[in-house]
């Protein structure tokens, strides 16, 4: 009894964090609002920012918690609920503002917000400046996790932050840049603050941005949340200078953190040794390659546009941001299959990037050639390796499980979207779009990032995809299992 009250007062002091610091970020819109003389959007911050302010300076700062009985699985619970409450708290600035008809579109805009997937449910993306603002800040909070960046400080309040970084970080093995969690935490965020910086700092270099045009690119693109400041693309600054600094930092941003410090502390070997890094180069280099030439030979595309066009593009599926440069341009098939492929991939593990991973697809063919060569050879004793190191069958086996949990469950939201009507094409790539945290679905016809018309259930079983899909599916799954609630 008294381990479960210790757990539930760990659990609602960690959720009082998770508040103040929705709170705290929710200032930087209300001020905005105030000072554009928004009324809307300002009345709807002054009812949520101090309330969030007061519940979680009191929660956080003055409950006394014990953190010596949180297990592993305690980790997995509280890194959903928190997800779940910065998502709900999140909601009632879209909801009370006007914004949107109803709490449900409210709470989609903004899980969709801190978990990077960049979809919106509001024709026309959302109109308010001070809203967009606060959802490009959601994305940025949720591209590194909301929780890693609370792991850097929960040691100040009493509380041992393993267990919740390793249900939180996205990647099949979580792996520590220091000897304490904190300060691994410390020194990712310190990594994504630069990469913000700096990218900002381009942007206005352009001169085609204003500053808040600037401020929302360039947390939609650190984050991969693939946000942008004009609803009809990137196309919209008439810039290549500008698709290009984008592109860049969304091949910067999916790449493993764990690298940045190597490269921080000289170990550049530790760099050009690492697979997952070069084999998502090269997954970029061939697709950029396929799309030039379909690009130059079904749209009579000239070739330094085309491998431009095909690069940017390539760039922005392969880290699930899903921008576009124009929604509205029909692209060959080629392209589009190649587009899937790479929101099915996503970027590498233990970045900002969502989707299935480099690390696990090069798991899959190494998987898929041990089986060709036992057939050959049945007697053989073949390892799974990632350059040198051996992958341990735990790990192996996790990765299986996961990819086909990840196939049956686009599969099943596609028969659930298409209840609703949806053709077959939009409902696939529409789940791909939900569950790889990329936000864009791409038809026939064009690209589409909005979703408009769901029944409220359809989109709150979205919002379950998006969670699921940023947490690494069993994070969430695994609380819907009976096991998990049985007391050993």
């Amino acid at each position: 009894m008294a381990e479960r009250t210790s757990n539930t007062r760990l659990l609602v002091k960690i959720s009082g964090t998770i508040i103040l610091i929705t709170g705290i970020a929710m200032c930087i819109p209300w001020l905005y609002a105030e000072v554009t003389r928004d009324e809307n959007a300002a009345h709807a911050f002054r009812l949520c920012a101090p309330i969030l302010l007061i519940c979680g300076i009191l929660v956080s700062l003055f409950l006394k918690s014990d953190s010596s009985g949180f297990r592993s699985r305690d980790g997995y619970l509280v890194v959903t609920l928190c997800w779940l409450l910065a998502s709900f708290a999140g909601a009632f600035p879209y909801y009370l503002s006007g914004e949107t008809t109803g709490f449900v579109d409210a709470f989609f805009e903004s899980t969709s917000g801190f978990t990077t997937t960049g979809a919106t449910v509001i024709a026309g993306g959302i109109h308010n400046k001070s809203l967009l603002l606060w959802k490009a800040l959601s994305h940025w909070l949720g591209g590194m996790g909301i929780l890693v960046f609370v792991i850097s400080i929960l040691p100040a309040l009493g509380i041992s932050g393993q267990f919740i970084a390793r249900a939180e970080t996205p990647g099949p093995v979580y792996q520590k840049i220091t000897s304490r969690i904190s300060s691994s935490s410390r020194a990712l965020y310190l990594t994504y603050f630069s990469f913000t910086i700096l990218a900002f700092a381009l942007l206005m270099v352009s001169g085609k941005m204003s500053l808040y045009d600037a401020v929302i690119n360039t947390l939609g693109c650190v984050s991969t949340g693939g946000l942008c400041a004009d609803p009809t693309g990137v196309a919209a600054y008439g810039s290549t200078y500008i698709e290009m600094i984008m592109a860049v930092f969304c091949i910067l941003a999916p790449v493993n953190f764990m690298l940045y410090y190597y490269l921080y502390t000289g170990r550049i070997m530790e760099i050009l040794k690492d697979i997952e890094l070069r084999a998502f180069l090269i997954i970029i280099g061939i697709s950029t390659l396929l799309c030039t030439i379909s690009l130059m030979t079904q749209s009579d595309m000239e070739l330094l546009e085309a491998i431009g066009t095909s690069f940017v593009h390539s760039s922005f599926m392969s880290s699930t941001a899903g921008y576009f440069s124009s929604l509205s341009y029909v692209w060959p098939a080629t392209c589009q299959l190649v587009f899937l492929t790479l929101i099915i991939i996503g970027g590498c593990s233990a970045s900002t990037a969502g989707s299935v991973k480099v690390v696990r697809i090069l798991v899959m063919f190494k998987m898929m050639m041990r089986g060709m060569t036992r057939r050959i050879h049945p007697r053989s004793v073949v390892a799974i390796k990632l350059g040198r190191n051996a992958v341990s069958a735990p790990v192996v086996s996790g990765i299986t499980v996961f990819l086909l949990t990840y196939a049956v469950l686009i599969v099943i939201t596609a028969l659930i979207l298409s209840l609703q009507g949806d053709d077959m094409e939009t409902g696939l790539t529409t789940a791909m779009a939900m569950l790889s945290n990329t936000g864009t679905a791409i038809t026939h016809s064009h690209a589409i990032n909005e979703f408009p018309g769901f029944h409220p259930l359809i989109e709150l079983y979205m919002c379950f995809l998006m969670i699921a899909g940023r947490l690494e599916l069993f994070t969430v799954i695994v609380l819907f299992t009976r096991g998990f609630w049985r007391k050993r």
